[in-house]
């Protein structure tokens, strides 16, 4: 009777014990995710900037949300082109967000308008991967050797803004996706008002375009090495002429790249649904990304920020040399340097395409904004002060200016010092 006594003390204490651990473990992990929803990355704002919106100014049940994102926008005043720079989209995918930020940060515009976002999906940047055991942030050191810190979020939606996931999505189009693809704001799209929290966000991104008759815009992503559209760029059809200038483009400034159109058949994406519902030439573009591929190693701020330190990656590379050239990867791995000089060249090249097309840029049947978008990047013009234009040749080497300078001095030397 006296060891069934003890017994039953001795599991009670271990008992209590393990649910006091429990319980701080608990406390510990809400504080962490609570201090990680609401931690505010700042971005700064040049004189460039002429006023800020909010997506609620678009999307109204969106106001006192997370989701009510900013939209900057870099206005010249002049009539011309305007461009929209999407970048957050998915947060696990931070060369879009910091390329947005780039531009934001080193932007003029001349003539036309430009907006950015820099956070798509705000509710996506209030939670990560714990499965993943991916890191809550990352930094990008600036000139000034200061650390610029940044949110590595997540893929989907909190579900703390929408809960629960359907068993099977169905997009506005009729087209059956899966469970998960119901908080992708890039299955979302054109969105819906009353809708769920994504489609929120996709309607007031729709009627930002649609209600301001934005010429082009521009959806900027990562993809796991591995993933078969990858260094690519992503083109509704309506835009093919321009991809095909633009492949020129990228030629010429000696960056390879694939161009592929936009699938008729697969709905929700930025390259179909805003081709399809607004008068905006659509494109998207995918870099190489580590962090998201399956072969990687430990998942650290370091894999983040540089892929190639990856040793997985780098064997998978090596047996590629080794058989026959077989895929195992489509996109090396490659630093954020690469990906946003990538990125920032893509978006360069684009504008330059169509400012070489007087189809765009002499007749109102593709937009209303009439004449080029001139811009000014990191103190390089892409825009004659005089009435000579500036050659084509010149506009490529500014765009490759651009890739190469980020890639030799580094993305943070064009960062802004955090506050």
């Amino acid at each position: 009777m006296k060891e069934f006594i003890k017994s039953k003390k001795g599991n009670l204490i271990v008992s209590v014990s393990l649910l006091v651990i429990a319980v701080v473990v608990t406390v510990i992990v809400g504080i962490n995710f609570k201090s990680f929803s609401d931690y505010k990355v700042y971005f700064y704002e040049s004189e460039a900037v002429t006023s800020k919106q909010k997506l609620s100014d678009y999307s109204k049940n969106l106001k006192g949300t997370v989701g009510d994102s900013d939209i900057y926008v870099l206005d010249s005043g002049v009539e011309g082109p305007s461009l929209l720079i999407l970048g957050g989209t998915h947060p696990n995918e931070p060369s879009g967000q910091l390329t947005s930020v780039f531009f934001l940060e080193n932007l003029k515009v001349h003539r036309g308008k430009v907006y950015i976002i820099t956070e798509a999906n705000r509710s996506a940047y209030t939670h990560s991967h714990p499965q993943e055991a991916s890191p809550y942030y990352y930094s990008i050191k600036t000139a000034s050797g200061k650390e610029r810190i940044f949110k590595f979020g997540s893929r989907a939606t909190n579900t703390n803004q929408q809960w629960p996931n359907p068993d099977i999505y169905v997009h506005s189009s009729g087209q059956k996706l899966t469970s998960n693809d119901t908080r992708n704001l890039n299955r979302s799209y054109p969105g819906n008002e009353n809708g769920t929290y994504s489609e929120k966000v996709a309607y007031g991104i729709t009627q930002l375009i649609r209600e301001n008759d934005i010429t082009m815009t521009i959806d900027l992503h990562e993809a796991s090495p591995e993933y078969i559209t990858i260094n690519a760029l992503v083109y509704h059809q309506r835009a093919s002429e321009l991809a095909g200038r633009f492949a020129l483009e990228m030629e010429f400034c000696d960056v390879k790249i694939s161009t592929e159109v936009s699938p008729l058949t697969l709905h929700g994406l930025t390259h179909r649904e805003l081709g399809d519902h607004t008068n905006t030439l659509a494109f998207l573009c995918e870099t190489s990304n580590a962090s998201q591929g399956k072969l990687r190693g430990a998942f650290t701020e370091e894999l983040i920020t540089d892929g190639t330190v990856d040793k997985f990656y780098q064997k998978a590379l090596e047996l590629e040399q080794r058989e026959n050239n077989d895929k195992l990867i489509y996109g090396a791995p490659t630093t954020i340097d690469e990906r946003v000089a990538r990125h920032a060249i893509s978006i360069l090249s684009i504008i330059n395409s169509y400012n070489s097309m007087s189809k765009y840029t002499d007749s109102s049947e593709y937009s209303t904004a009439i004449g080029k978008l001139e811009i000014e990047l990191a103190g390089l013009k892409f825009y004659s002060e005089t009435e000579e234009p500036i050659s084509a040749a010149k506009l490529r080497s500014n765009s490759r200016s651009i890739y190469d300078n980020i890639m030799e001095n580094h993305l943070g030397t064009y960062l802004h010092d955090p506050e």
